[in-house]
């Protein structure tokens, strides 16, 4: 049964070098490559101007787009850092203050 896997694996990794030799080859071709980018290009034309309606018909209904959300988000995260700042001055300015000078200390 060893022998018989050995030769199958051998085999398989041959057909697998061979193929994937071959595909680099043929998908790296003008004759290739420019279909697949005009379609790409169209996909996503088309992806974009369905975001577009999906954006347009949640704001038709009042919801908040994905950009809204995003900004909104931003704006809190920029609040909670003014609050954490704010919280630092306070228990700053609440510690009671050391003299500055010479120490009178022995």
């Amino acid at each position: 049964m060893s022998k018989l896997w050995d030769t199958w694996k051998t085999g398989f990794a041959t057909w697998e070098a061979t193929t994937a030799q071959y595909l680099e080859k043929v998908m790296s071709t003008p004759a290739v490559l420019q279909p697949a980018a005009t379609m790409m290009t169209a996909v996503m034309k088309t992806k974009a101007k369905a975001d577009r309606a999906m954006t347009s018909w949640w704001a038709l209904w009042g919801l908040s787009t994905r950009s809204d959300q995003e900004r909104s988000l931003h704006k809190l995260n920029q609040l909670e850092s003014k609050i954490l700042d704010l919280q630092e001055v306070i228990s700053q300015l609440s510690q009671p203050s050391r003299p500055s000078g010479p120490s009178t200390r022995k």
